[in-house]
């Protein structure tokens, strides 16, 4: 329906929007100025304690500072509400007296059918709570007496009982005038199969009114009295006025609650809901018997921007959570997430509220895990990764998960946390030295000033081999992302002392299988254009076979698989010759000369290397002063041993 122009204005004209909004929040008294219609007041659109929104009365705009919220009176109610724009526009001018203008009579119609229906809901929530309170519901007060629900909560949410008849209802509503077409449209009745009269949907059951945002009964969930129902909870059927996986329980109550800062917790139904909210933790809502849908993932945070997802410790509610998961990850933005609370086994809200009190339940939702820690959990929990295949086969799961993430961002900082996380669960604990053992250390070379910290050779020492060889790793690797899955974990344990390396690393990492503009791309943004370009066009970078001649995978693959060998080799003969100076100082025997000597023979080995591929890498004067050093350095250590080693 289109409204007239001035329409608009004059609703806009008529409407206080720091009195509209004034339903929603408390206004901060210090930095409001009311006589200017200056407002301020929390967000009532996130979480926060400072007054960061602001309200321009004479203006008619809000603004958040914190979540960049804005919008005039009927985006406001729009938002609150969780309604349509013409929805929003009916409420604003009712409030200012505005009689709206005709509509299309078939939307007219509509709208007037709706409202029908929802007053026969309405008559239903009535009967239903004459019912518990009447000799027929003893056994339902009884059983809600013994879940801690007292009058005042049963009023609260409007608990009601359906009576065992087949009938009780149908007979009720139709005794009042109601048409039988709308009790049956209501989802009320149903027609029977045997030519007969329609019977109720609810028999012996208590009853529980689902209502939408703004209040009115859509639906009903009904709890079975009866043990041996083939149906503990049954939920009304879709109709014109209720779709189950667009509506929320408590979804208007809660919204409320979390405008006033309270935690939004999505509990897994009406009785979880109904125990939190009487516990204090109002802003409590629940799906209706499916897993959370996107269109119910977007409601939330609609109203939060960060639900919790509060469900048993069972293997159902682990279940329910990774279809959360799955169900969250392509929806997922900056600023938009889940949380998750798994309840201790064999409790639910009300037990752990009963039992251990408030503090308990306000405790697990404030240290509530991030998703991307239960996502780890759900590919990693009980399973051995003790062949290159089964890891090879979690990292291909997860970066597949992780791909359906689509704020390019976010999807980098979740892969930057499963790295860690895989970093931890294959590298173990590190190999400890023994106790009364000194540390045989080196000092570390002084920092090289700022002017020549891009050069290679300003290291001296063992630290050039090792940037050399991790430049030409680096290099090869970027011109031939494919390669990268096949050395992930080879790369992941370079040391990249370096940081513009140690950055290039982490990029690489993170764009496994990417093509090569999109990881040029990202290692530009990673260390710069100048710092990438100065790396590849490096002698001993451009001279290297595969660099030359880039787009051969197969010489790509030689070069990187050499170059980490290389450096694990020298890595594994560092440790030999720290454990053997380890060695020297608590105890000496026959097997530390044998195993110096094994040493040697490597050193040695490792400098023929060197030397033939001297002319691959340049080293030049610089690289035989580096072998001099190393050589005296050893033999200095062979001469400490054969004066020190005591005599037999």
């Amino acid at each position: 329906m289109s409204l007239p122009p001035n329409f608009l204005d004059e609703l806009r004209t008529r409407t206080s929007l720091s009195q509209v909004v004034g339903r929603k929040v408390l206004w901060d008294t210090r930095k409001s100025n009311q006589a200017k219609g200056d407002m301020w007041a929390p967000c009532p659109f996130h979480q926060e304690k400072s007054a960061s929104f602001h309200v321009d009365d004479r203006k008619g705009y809000y603004y958040c500072f914190g979540c960049q919220a804005k919008g005039d009176a009927i985006s406001f109610v729009r938002e609150t509400e969780n309604v349509g724009f013409m929805e929003a526009v009916e409420i604003l001018a009712a409030e200012a007296g505005m009689q709206m203008p005709k509509r299309d009579p078939q939307a007219q119609e509509k709208s007037d059918h709706r409202t029908r229906l929802t007053e026969v809901m309405e008559q239903a929530v009535r009967f239903f709570g004459r019912q518990l309170r009447s000799g027929a519901g003893a056994d339902a007060r009884e059983y809600l007496a013994r879940r801690g629900l007292d009058q005042a909560t049963q009023e609260r949410f409007a608990i009601g009982f359906a009576p065992p008849g087949w009938q009780t209802l149908w007979d009720h509503l139709i005794g009042h005038g109601v048409p039988g077409e709308q009790i049956i449209e209501a989802g009320l009745a149903k027609p029977s199969q045997k030519g007969g009269k329609p019977y109720d949907t609810f028999r012996n059951r208590i009853m529980f009114p689902i209502r939408d945002p703004r209040g009115r009964a859509i639906a009903f969930g009904g709890r079975a009295m009866d043990p041996n129902d083939n149906a503990k909870y049954l939920n009304s059927p879709e109709t014109t006025l209720f779709d189950k996986s667009r509506t929320l329980y408590n979804h208007g109550p809660a919204r409320e609650a979390a405008g006033k800062g309270q935690p939004l917790v999505v509990a897994e139904g009406y009785m979880d809901v109904i125990a939190l909210a009487s516990g204090g933790f109002e802003a409590a809502v629940a799906p209706l018997g499916t897993a959370v849908t996107e269109h119910q993932l977007q409601m939330l945070w609609r109203i939060t921007d960060e639900p919790v997802m509060a469900l048993d410790g069972d293997g159902a509610g682990l279940r329910a959570a990774y279809r959360v998961i799955d169900t969250a990850l392509p929806l997922l933005e900056a600023g938009k997430s889940l949380r998750f609370v798994l309840l201790p086994e064999g409790q639910d809200p009300d037990d752990l509220i009963r039992s251990e009190g408030r503090d308990a339940m306000r405790t697990l939702l404030t240290d509530a895990q991030p998703m991307v820690q239960l996502l780890w959990r759900r590919e990693t929990e009980g399973r051995v990764f003790d062949s290159p295949e089964r890891k090879a086969a979690l990292d291909k799961t997860l970066r597949d998960r992780i791909r359906t993430i689509q704020d390019p961002s976010l999807r980098n900082h979740y892969g930057e946390e499963i790295k860690r996380l895989r970093w931890e669960l294959f590298r173990g604990p590190s190999r400890q030295a023994h106790p009364g053992r000194r540390r045989f250390t080196m000092q570390a070379p002084s920092k090289p000033a700022d002017d020549t910290r891009a050069s290679l050779l300003v290291a001296g020492g063992k630290d050039v081999e090792i940037r050399l060889r991790e430049a030409v790793i680096l290099a090869a690797l970027i011109v031939t992302p494919e390669l990268i899955p096949e050395f992930e974990a080879k790369i992941e344990e370079m040391p990249c002392a370096d940081r513009d390396h140690a950055a290039l690393k982490a990029c690489l990492l993170r764009h496994a299988g990417d093509t090569v503009e999109a990881v040029r791309t990202a290692a530009d943004a990673a260390v710069g254009d100048d710092a990438l370009e100065m790396l590849c066009r490096a002698r001993h970078v451009a001279i290297t076979p595969c660099l030359r001649n880039p787009g051969d995978p197969e010489l790509a693959r030689q070069t990187i698989a050499e170059e980490l060998a290389k450096l694990e080799a020298g890595t594994g003969l560092d440790a030999e010759i720290a454990e053997a100076a380890e060695d020297l100082y608590a105890s000496a025997d026959e097997t530390l000369t044998w195993r110096l000597g094994q040493a040697a023979q490597a050193r040695q080995s490792a400098q023929r290397a060197q030397s033939e591929d001297r002319t691959e890498y340049d080293l030049g004067p610089n690289g035989a002063a580096i072998n001099r050093e190393e050589r005296s350095a050893f033999a200095a250590l062979m001469e400490t041993i054969r004066f020190d080693k005591p005599r037999s």
